[in-house]
């Protein structure tokens, strides 16, 4: 059955726009969504996967590399590359369970046993170089994991040393994770490394409710002709994401929205200056969805709760939470919209 259809998604307005954002400019650095169970995070991240077009990659290759790329960082492409072929973007899923040896890749027992040939076995980070790598119950991964993710999502490529073995290959991906923040709190160095941090909800009024459930028993009863109604919107959305993609290098970011962004992230008194720059990134990425040459205060406006909640410092005297943090220090710097 086909993925379920992006523009079917009902509501969770704030999800599907940061997904949006980080398919048009994976610089953003990742998605990640905390909220309640079955509000449709997974199957956002799968039907976006299924809305973007299909990459070339080349033929053979268990890295997806592009046919434009460097050879000599991969270490199949650089014995030769043959056909390239258009594959599909990768999802790939990192089950809690997983050991590393699956994550990062390991000696090929088979091989070894049967030809007495010393080969490497890819792992997940492998398949998911070019796609998203998804992250069910992030908040529960092991520290060790963590940490191993940490490296290779800053650097893009994958080292492994093990079993006589030494090879790096690449490893870029969208890091998308979701959670129940009831079940525990993601460790400080993996919350910083998403770029955006969505909060979802159960829909609490009866129509939404009703349509999203009505729109779910449409596509299990029969998913080819739901997703045959949706082909046009899909098309359009689809066509608006390669148009942003295009128009990204030529959106101006004015002296006075970048001044705004800064002056927002020391009212909030976030760490370091990864805030502004994910402000910044986000923003732009926005206005290029959106058709526009400039990013404009508005554009600010709409992305600072998911660029920014989830670098506030602890206060022990604000009880509030720190979507209500950031509103009020948006309304304070920057106005009301």
């Amino acid at each position: 059955m086909p993925a379920f259809p992006f523009t079917a998604i009902v509501a969770q307005e704030e999800m599907k726009r940061s997904l949006l954002i980080a398919a048009v400019d994976p610089s953003v650095g990742g998605v990640l969504v905390f909220g309640d169970r079955g509000t449709g995070k997974s199957t956002a991240v799968r039907a976006l996967a299924a809305l973007l077009p299909k990459i070339r990659a080349v033929a053979g290759c268990p890295y997806s590399c592009s046919p434009d790329s460097p050879a000599e960082a991969c270490p199949h492409c650089a014995r030769g590359r043959g056909k390239s072929h258009q594959i599909p973007v990768p999802v790939v899923d990192l089950p809690l369970g997983a050991t590393e040896d699956r994550v990062v890749g390991a000696l090929d027992l088979e091989r070894a046993l049967t030809k007495g040939e010393k080969a490497f076995e890819p792992g997940l980070l492998a398949r998911a170089n070019r796609g998203f790598l998804y992250i069910d119950e992030a908040n529960l991964l092991e520290d060790h994991l963590v940490d191993l993710l940490l490296d290779v999502a800053a650097s893009g490529v994958n080292t492994v040393e093990r079993e006589g073995l030494s090879l790096r290959h690449p490893a870029r991906f969208v890091l998308v994770g979701s959670g129940n923040p009831e079940e525990g709190e993601l460790r400080p160095q993996l919350l910083d490394r998403f770029g955006l941090a969505c909060e979802v909800t159960t829909p609490t009024d009866i129509a939404t409710r009703i349509e999203v459930v009505r729109r779910r028993d449409a596509y299990e009863r029969d998913g080819e002709a739901f997703c045959a109604a949706q082909g046009k919107a899909e098309k359009a959305l689809q066509k608006t994401i390669l148009t942003a993609r295009e128009r990204l290098g030529s959106v101006s970011v004015p002296d006075a929205v970048l001044e705004n962004a800064a002056r927002l992230c020391l009212a909030l008194g976030t760490d370091g200056l990864r805030g502004e720059l994910t402000l910044m990134r986000t923003a732009r990425a926005l206005a290029a969805l959106e058709g526009a040459d400039v990013v404009s205060v508005a554009h600010l406006r709409q992305v600072a709760p998911s660029a920014l909640r989830h670098r506030l410092r602890r206060n022990p005297l604000d009880t509030s939470g720190s979507t209500a943090r950031v509103a009020r220090a948006v309304e304070e710097v920057l106005g009301a919209g």
